[in-house]
């Protein structure tokens, strides 16, 4: 059974907490889908060349075309992560908080947003060794003699 969208969802919510998107899951689960789809089509490109898995997908369906392995899935959410922490950092909302109490809110802002981009870093470093990892064990190593590759 292909795998579907809703099981790459799944394990990209459980690694975040957005009150808005719990919010838009409560009003409309269509355009929460809608929305986590595009998480999900920034990831894709990211993984789709070194992935063991053909990573095509059919919309009508809302599946990939084949049954991804767990480790692909985690992948995939994992990059959905990272397209996600783009946007909450990229949030141009975040860093005009300032009006108010300014010394104290100017420091919080960029404290906030430091801590948003080192979390960003050490996430694209897992994604960075999971996705080496996985090439690393799908690596064809009966045609590796003498430290050259003969295909």
């Amino acid at each position: 059974m292909a795998t579907t969208y809703a099981e790459i969802y799944d394990l990209f919510l459980i690694q975040i907490k957005d009150w808005k998107l719990v919010q838009l899951y409560a009003t409309s689960p269509t355009d929460f889908a809608t929305y986590l789809k595009g998480f999900l089509i920034l990831a894709v490109p990211s993984f789709s060349d070194f992935c063991s898995q053909s990573l095509a997908r059919n919309d009508t369906t809302v599946t990939f075309t084949e049954t991804l392995t767990d480790v692909n899935k985690e992948i995939l959410s994992l990059l959905m992560v990272e397209k996600w922490l783009e946007k909450e950092i990229q949030d141009i909302r975040q860093m005009a908080l300032h009006v108010q109490d300014k010394d104290f809110k100017t420091y919080s802002e960029a404290q906030n947003l430091k801590e948003k981009s080192e979390y960003l870093s050490m996430t694209r470093e897992k994604i960075s060794q999971k996705i080496t990892e996985q090439a690393w064990l799908n690596n064809n190593w009966e045609s590796w003699h003498n430290g050259i590759f003969y295909t």
